[in-house]
C-alpha cells in the first residue's frame, strides 16, 4: 500500500439541548476525493490536543486534555473504516507532545546526484538505529508522549498485541510544560525539548532512553544543555515577546536544530538554534604542562543561534518540511543553482491570513501566499502595496494548523472557520525555469516516491498535460538503467506511477488503460504460477514457473501442443475446485489475447487501448506462457477453459490464438530489434473477427478525483458531501472505451467477474486508479491471491456509493 496523502483534523460538536454534551470528532479525508469526509466520534472526554500519523498512513494517534491516548487503525485498507484498537491513559494530565517511536529507516535525498543513473546514489540509506529493537534487530513499535506536568510516557506494542506502558519524570524537579517536541538520534535515543511557555525561562532538552527489562518498559532520562531565547537578551526586546508560542525540531531525525517562536498580541519573532560541539577552555595553570600523546582538548555541547527573523506578524501555525533532503554544502549549492526548493523551506502562517515560506537554515523569505480572499495572491513578496492592503483589510481568516505533504509540494491547512485548504507549492518557489529543468525536478521527486513508496499525489499537482509524455518516457529510461533486482522490486510501482501520469492528459488516457491492464496481467500470472508445484519432494534449482518461462522463451514453435511436450505436465496437476474457481481469471486472459490480436490491424491509432502491448515482448511472452498453462489445465478439467463464440464447430480457438500470438511475440522479442508485423499476420488478424466473436474489454473508468481538475491556476472551491462536477482542465469528449451507458453491466475489475446492472454486493473503489471490486469475496477463499497481488499497487480504498453525513464542513482547494 502506498503511503497515502491522508488529512486528519478535529472538531467539537455541541448538543443543542445540553451544552456540556460535546462530541470530539476526528475527520479523515483522502486528498484525491476531499469531498468524502469520514468522521469518527473519538470518545475523548476532553479536547483533542494532538494527532499523529504513522509512516504508512494506516494508523493514527489521538491525545486529549485528560491524558488519554488512542491508537486508531484502518480496517481492510478502507479509508472510511477506522477502529480504536489500543489506548493508554494518564488521568488528568493533558498531552502536549506525541510521536511514534522511530523504526530506524532514514533516507537522504541528494540533489547533487540528481543526474546519476543509480537510484542508490540519489537516495541513500542513512545509518540510523530504531528507538527500541526486538530480538534480531527488528524495530519495536510504540508511541511516546509528554504531559503538561513534565511526565514522559511510553507505550510499546508487543508482537502478541499486548501493550507495555511506563511513565517517568523528565527531571527530578518537575515543572509545567506548555510546549514540547520530540526528535530522534542516530544512536536510538530520544530527545525532548520543553518550555513552560515563558520566553524568560530556559528551553530545556532531555535525553530519553527506552528499554525493556524483565518484560517491563523502562525509561531513563538525562538533562541536556538548555538555551535562552536571543530576544530575551536584547534590552529592546526583553519585554516585547513574553510568550513562547511554537517549539519545533527542524526535522524528526535531527535533534540538533530547533525552531523557536516568541510572540505578543500583534507580532512574533522566530529563531533557529543549532547544537554544536565546542572546545572547553583550559585554565592557564594547566596550559604550561607538557601535553600527553593522544590527549584531546575537552569538548562541551552548546546551543548556538543560527539566525533570527525581523519582527513579524503574529504567527498562528508552523509547518516543517518532510522531504529528507541532504543539507551538505555541495547539495545546498546544487539546489541553489538549479532552483530546487522542495524540502528547504518551512511555512509560517500569520494571523493576517498570509503564509510565508522561509529557508530552513537562513530564514530568508522564499515565497509568500496572501490568502484566497485576496485578489493579490499572485503578487510577489516585495509588493509593499499588496501587504498594506492586506493589513488594512484585516481578513478574519487565518490558519490554525498547517502541514506539508510528503514531498513538500503541497500545504494542507485548517483555518479558524473550520475550512480545509490545500495550497500548491511550486518546486522552484515561483522562479522561472526552463522546461527541461522543471521536468528534471519533477522526475527526481517521482523517482523518490517510487523508491520509498510514498504517495506521489502532490507531485501530480505540478504536472501539466504537455509534460506527461516526456515524464513517462524519462521515468522509463531511468528505470531501465537500474539493476535487474531493483527493477523487479519496482515493476508494479512504476506502472502505477505511469498510469496516474497518463490520466492527466486526454492524449495519453489510452496508455493508462494499458498500464492498468499490465498490472492485472502481472497479478494473474503470479497467481497462476504460484499454483504450480514440483513433482518430486526435493526442491529443484528452478521453480516450475521459472522453468515454464525458460522453455517458452526458447521454444518459438507456433503449435501449442508441441510446446507442451517439453514440459513436465505432472507439475501442472491441480485439484478440480481450485481450477474451476480461477475460470474468471482464465477467461480474462483469453479475451484479452483475442482483443489484442483483433486490434493489431489498427495499431497505427495511438488512442486505442492495447496499443502499448503490440511491441511489449515481455507482456506478450507472459500471455503466451499462460495460454500453455491453460491448455494443460483444460486437459484435466475442460470446464476451466475460456469460452469463445466461434463461427465453426471444429475451430480450435486456443490453437489459433497461440499461433497468432507467437508470431506477434517473435516480432517484438527483447533479444532482437523490434520488427513490424508482417502482412500475412495482419491479414490473419483481419479475418479473426469473422472466426471468433471479439469481446469488448471493460477498461477502468476515467479518474473521478480532484487531481485532473486542478491543472489550471484558478482556485477550486468544494463542499464536503458534494462531489465535484467540474470537468478536468482541457478535457474533451471521453474516449468510447470509457463511456458507460446507464444500463451497462458493472464489472469487478479485480476478480474479473460481472456484478450485474444493479449489484447487490457492497463495493469499494481504489482512491487512485478507480478500480472497483466487491467488498467481500463471494467465496471465502476465491481469488484472494490475486487480490493481495494487486493491493501492492493500490492505495487506500473508498466506498463506491456512500453519502457522507458531514455536509456542514467546507473546503477550499487552490
Amino acid at each position: 500500500m502506498e503511503l497515502a496523502n491522508l488529512v486528519a483534523f478535529t472538531t467539537d460538536l455541541k448538543n443543542e439541548d445540553d451544552d456540556k454534551d460535546v462530541s470530539h470528532m476526528i475527520h479523515i479525508i483522502d486528498t484525491e476525493h476531499p469531498w468524502d469526509v469520514y468522521s469518527i466520534n473519538s470518545g475523548h472526554a476532553e479536547v483533542i490536543s494532538c494527532l499523529e500519523w504513522d509512516q504508512s498512513g494506516s494508523r493514527l494517534l489521538s491525545a486529549d486534555g485528560d491524558g488519554q491516548i488512542k491508537c486508531w487503525s484502518m480496517s481492510d485498507h478502507l479509508v472510511n473504516s477506522w477502529e480504536s484498537v489500543l489506548c493508554s491513559s494518564l488521568d488528568g494530565d493533558p498531552i502536549v507532545a506525541l510521536s511514534w517511536l522511530h523504526n530506524g529507516v532514514k533516507l537522504a535525498l541528494h540533489v547533487e546526484m540528481s543526474g546519476s543513473t543509480n537510484f542508490g546514489e540519489k537516495f541513500s540509506r542513512v545509518k540510523f538505529s530504531p528507538s527500541l529493537t526486538l530480538f534480531g534487530g527488528k524495530p519495536m513499535e510504540g508511541w511516546m508522549a509528554v504531559t503538561v506536568s513534565g511526565l514522559v510516557t511510553v507505550s510499546l506494542l508487543k508482537p502478541g498485541g499486548a501493550l507495555l506502558t511506563a511513565s517517568e519524570s523528565l527531571c527530578r524537579l518537575r515543572g509545567r510544560v506548555a510546549l514540547a517536541d520530540i526528535a530522534f538520534t542516530g544512536g536510538g535515543n530520544i530527545v525532548v525539548a520543553a518550555t513552560d511557555g515563558s520566553s524568560s525561562s530556559p528551553v530545556q532538552f532531555y535525553k530519553v532512553v527506552v528499554s525493556v527489562v524483565s518484560e517491563k518498559c523502562r525509561i531513563d532520562t538525562e538533562l541536556l544543555p538548555s538555551l535562552f531565547l536571543r530576544c530575551t537578551t536584547d534590552p529592546l526586546r526583553r519585554e516585547k515577546y513574553p510568550a513562547v508560542t511554537h517549539l519545533k525540531f527542524l526535522t524528526r531525525e535531527n535533534s540538533e536544530q530547533v525552531l523557536l517562536c516568541a510572540s505578543h498580541q500583534s507580532g512574533s519573532i522566530v529563531e533557529c538554534w543549532s547544537l554544536r560541539k565546542e572546545g572547553l577552555p583550559v585554565n592557564n595553570i594547566f596550559q604550561h604542562r607538557s601535553p600527553v600523546v593522544g590527549e584531546k582538548q575537552p569538548t562541551i555541547l552548546k546551543w548556538r543561534i543560527l539566525t533570527t527573523t525581523n519582527d513579524l506578524e503574529r504567527v498562528s501555525a508552523v509547518a516543517l518540511p518532510k522531504l529528507p533532503i541532504s543539507i551538505s554544502n555541495t547539495d545546498l549549492k546544487v539546489a541553489s543553482d538549479t532552483k530546487f526548493c522542495p524540502g528547504l523551506g518551512l511555512a509560517l502562517a500569520f494571523h493576517d491570513g498570509s503564509i510565508q515560506i522561509l529557508h530552513r537554515l537562513s530564514l530568508h523569505t522564499m515565497g509568500v501566499f496572501y490568502g484566497s480572499s485576496s485578489s493579490s495572491s499572485g503578487q510577489r513578496p516585495g509588493d509593499e502595496s499588496t501587504i498594506k492592503r492586506q493589513r488594512t483589510g484585516g481578513p478574519a481568516l487565518h490558519f490554525k494548523a498547517l502541514q506539508f505533504s510528503w514531498t513538500s509540494l503541497a500545504l494542507a491547512g485548517v483555518d479558524n472557520h473550520g475550512k480545509l485548504h490545500m495550497l500548491r507549492v511550486s518546486p522552484s518557489m515561483g522562479q522561472v525555469l526552463e522546461m527541461n529543468t522543471t521536468l528534471r525536478h519533477l522526475l527526481f521527486l517521482l523517482e523518490y516516491c517510487m523508491v520509498t513508496g510514498y504517495d506521489w499525489w502532490d507531485v501530480l499537482l505540478h504536472v501539466q498535460p504537455t509534460m506527461v509524455h516526456n515524464l513517462v518516457e524519462k521515468l522509463h529510461e531511468e528505470y531501465m538503467r537500474q539493476n535487474q533486482a531493483l527493477q523487479q522490486v519496482l515493476a508494479t510501482r512504476i506502472l502505477a506511477v505511469k498510469a496516474s501520469l497518463c490520466k492527466l492528459s486526454t492524449a495519453t488516457a489510452a496508455r493508462a488503460c494499458d498500464f492498468h491492464a499490465k498490472l492485472l496481467l502481472i497479478a494473474i500470472s503470479s497467481t497462476l504460477k504460484s499454483l504450480l508445484r514440483p513433482h518430486v519432494l526435493n526442491t529443484p534449482d528452478k521453480s516450475p514457473g521459472d522453468r515454464l518461462t525458460e522453455i517458452c522463451a526458447k521454444n518459438t514453435d507456433t503449435d501449442i501442443d508441441k510446446v507442451m511436450i517439453n514440459l513436465k505436465t505432472e507439475e501442472f496437476v491441480l485439484d478440480g475446485p481450485p481450477l474451476q474457481s480461477l475460470q474468471q481469471l482464465i477467461q480474462w486472459v483469453g479475451d484479452f489475447v483475442l482483443y489484442l490480436l483483433a486490434n493489431l490491424p489498427n495499431q497505427g491509432s495511438m488512442v486505442r487501448p492495447g496499443f502499448g502491448f503490440m511491441r511489449d515482448g515481455a507482456s506478450l511472452g507472459m500471455l503466451r506462457e499462460m495460454l500453455v498453462m491453460i491448455r494443460i489445465w483444460g486437459l484435466l478439467k475442460p470446464g476451466c477453459l475460456p469460452t469463445f463464440t466461434a463461427t465453426s464447430d471444429n475451430q480450435d480457438s486456443m490453437q489459433l490464438l497461440f499461433r497468432l500470438l507467437t508470431k506477434l511475440w517473435l516480432c517484438s522479442r527483447d533479444d532482437g530489434p523490434p520488427q513490424d508485423a508482417d502482412e500475412s499476420l495482419i491479414d490473419e488478424c483481419c479475418l479473426l473477427p469473422s472466426q471468433l466473436l471479439v469481446p469488448s474489454m471493460d477498461w477502468l473508468p476515467v479518474n473521478d478525483g480532484v487531481i485532473v481538475k486542478l491543472q489550471g491556476k484558478h482556485p477550486l472551491r468544494l463542499q464536503f458531501g458534494k462531489a465535484s462536477s467540474l470537468p478536468g482542465a482541457g478535457s474533451t469528449a471521453p474516449l468510447e472505451v470509457f463511456t458507460r451507458s446507464p444500463g451497462s453491466q458493472k464489472m469487478d475489475n479485480l476478480r474479473c467477474v460481472h456484478m450485474g446492472v444493479c449489484p447487490t454486493e457492497e463495493s469499494k473503489a481504489c482512491t487512485r486508479c478507480g478500480c472497483v471490486t466487491m467488498l467481500r469475496s463471494p467465496n471465502k477463499k476465491r481469488h484472494e491471491t490475486v487480490g493481495t497481488a494487486l493491493d501492492q499497487k493500490l492505495s487506500v480504498w473508498r466506498p463506491v456509493e456512500e453519502d457522507p453525513s458531514n455536509t456542514h464542513l467546507n473546503t477550499s482547494l487552490t
